[in-house]
Formats: C-alpha cells, structure tokens, sequence
C-alpha cells in the first residue's frame, strides 16, 4: 500500500496530466463543439476529485496491508488512456446519436409551439362586419317605432280619390314619370283637334295622338328658352345659393331622363294652355295655371314616400 505522501504525489501528477488534457481538447474543439467540450471537461475534473477523494478516505479509515489502492485500476489509468483525440470522437458520436431521426422527432413533439400569428386584417374585418349589422339592428329597431309614412300617405290618398270620384292609374316609375302621366291625360281627356301654344325652336309633333314623352320634353324645354324671365326665380338652385344657367337646365331636361318637377309643370300648363291639377297627401290639389280654360283640366296625383326611388306622379282616371 502506497504511503499518504505517495498516493498526494500520485493524484498531483493525475491533475496536472488532466489539465494538459483538457488544454488540449479546448484548443481542438471547433466553435460548434465548444460548449459541449467545456461540459466534458468539468465532468472529468469532476470524476477525477471524487476518485482522489476516495482513495484517501479508503487510506484513512482501513489502512489495510491487503488492500492497496494502487493495485486497483484507476479511471483515466494508461489502460484507458483518455485523449483529447478520443474525447472529442466521443463528443461527436454523442452527437450523431442525439441528430437520429427519433432524438429529432422527441425534440420537435417536446419543442415548444410557435406562438399563431395573428391576423390582424380578418380581426378589422370581423370588427366592420359586426359595426354594420349593429348599425343595421339599431335602423331596424328605429324603423319599427317609427310611423309606417307610405302606407299613412297611400290611405290618404285612397280617400282622396274616393270623395273625388277618381283612381289612381299606375305610372312606370322612372324619370319620365311626370311626362308620361300628362302624356296620358292629354290622350284621355283633349279632343283630337286641340290647340296647343307652340313655343319657337320646336319642330316636333303637337297634336295629341302623335305626341309622346320626348315631344313633351322638347315642347317644355322650348318653352322655357323663350320665356326665360318667366322662370329664372324656380331655377335657384340651394346648394350652390345660385340662379341654374337656364340652357344647361333646358338641354338636360330635354335630352335626359332627369326628372321633371314644378318649371316643367308650369310650362307644359301653358303649352297645352289648361290646368294641371295634382292631388297630394295631407295639403290641398296643387293647381296650376288654373284660370287657363282653352282646353280640359289634366290630373295627376303626387307621391313622396310610397316609391323607393323617390318621388312619383300617376295619372288620375274618372272611376
């Protein structure tokens, strides 16, 4: 058995061949090793310290002649020589073994999942669709507390027509709506021979049974041209706070399916020389051009609220 003095002499020699070991794994290690070559190195020194400790500890406590801790051998002995050659072929074998398709496969199921990215323009969209169907809950709701306005107006007009003897006959709803009722009036109730004021510029038909909605458009316009002065106070126009060029106003009217309104009334009144009547809901029959007797009154009835295109004038029959 190996004296104490010995056996410190011995583990001195062990510690300072481990160190030149483990300078030498350190200066052999690539970058991409390193950390796991750092992590060996530690582990030997480790296992080397525990080893000492050992021996010592067997010295002290049973101080045998049979047991000579010499003759056992020693990890790290010249029979297992470790090398920094050896260490590092062992790291990289480690390292095939935990790159194995199933080390790979345990890694990834173990992995944390990446977190899902969020989208964020499906989330505004998501955001609009709900604002418009609560807008349009919100209308709906308005809308059932709010007075049924064509349905007052048509009940109206109904008892109108019942007091007066008349009904109401249906007009295509379009922007010829008011021309084509004065169109089926003149056919219904002027003779085949009126007369009619002619306004100059106009070269179309002026009969009754030739005339249509585009001949009551031109005879409007035309006349409209030639009295100008007559007109220009119903040609103020609110939004722009200004008086309509007359002739652009004429030229769309007479080449478009504008609407017609008050000015076309008024000046087909005084073409066709009669009355126009229009029956309205809640207000008296607007009458225009009513002392012109020359030929028979024409009556229209007026809607506000029961179109969805907006307003809308009819031809009154006699029931």
């Amino acid at each position: 058995m190996d004296s104490e003095e010995a056996i410190l002499a011995r583990h001195r020699a062990e510690k300072k061949d481990l160190q030149n070991k483990i300078t030498g794994m350190k200066k052999q290690a690539t970058k991409s090793k390193r950390k796991q070559v750092n992590a060996r190195c530690e582990e030997l020194e480790h296992e080397l310290l525990q080893r000492q400790e050992k021996e010592l500890q067997v010295l002290k406590n049973e101080g045998s002649p049979d047991k000579d801790p010499s003759s056992e051998i020693p990890e790290g002995s010249s029979d297992d020589e470790i090398t920094p050659e050896k260490l590092l072929a062992q790291l990289e074998l480690d390292a095939k073994v935990e790159d194995s398709p199933s080390i790979i496969i345990d890694k990834q199921q173990n992995a944390p999942q990446p977190k899902k990215r969020r989208n964020r323009q499906k989330e505004r969209l998501a955001r609009r669709e709900a604002e418009v169907a609560r807008i349009r809950e919100e209308a709906a709701q308005e809308a059932a507390v709010q007075p049924n306005l064509k349905q007052i107006e048509q009940e109206a007009l109904d008892r109108l027509c019942s007091v007066k003897g008349a009904k109401q006959f249906d007009i295509k709803p379009d922007g010829h709506c008011l021309f084509a009722s004065i169109l089926d009036q003149v056919r219904l109730r002027h003779p085949i021979d009126a007369q009619y004021h002619i306004p100059s510029g106009y070269d179309g038909p002026y009969l009754p049974r030739d005339l249509d909605v585009h001949a009551l458009r031109s005879l409007s316009s035309n006349y409209i041209r030639q009295y100008r002065d007559d007109f220009v106070p119903y040609l103020f126009d609110e939004a722009t706070m200004s008086i309509k060029d007359v002739d652009d106003y004429t030229k769309t009217m007479e080449e478009t399916a504008q609407w017609g309104g008050e000015v076309e009334l008024l000046a087909l009144a005084k073409v066709l020389k009669c009355c126009i009547s229009v029956m309205m809901s809640g207000r008296a029959t607007h009458m225009i051009n009513e002392q012109e007797v020359s030929n028979p009154e024409l009556k229209l009835v007026y809607y506000k609220h029961s179109y969805a295109l907006g307003e809308h004038y009819n031809s009154l029959h006699d029931s």
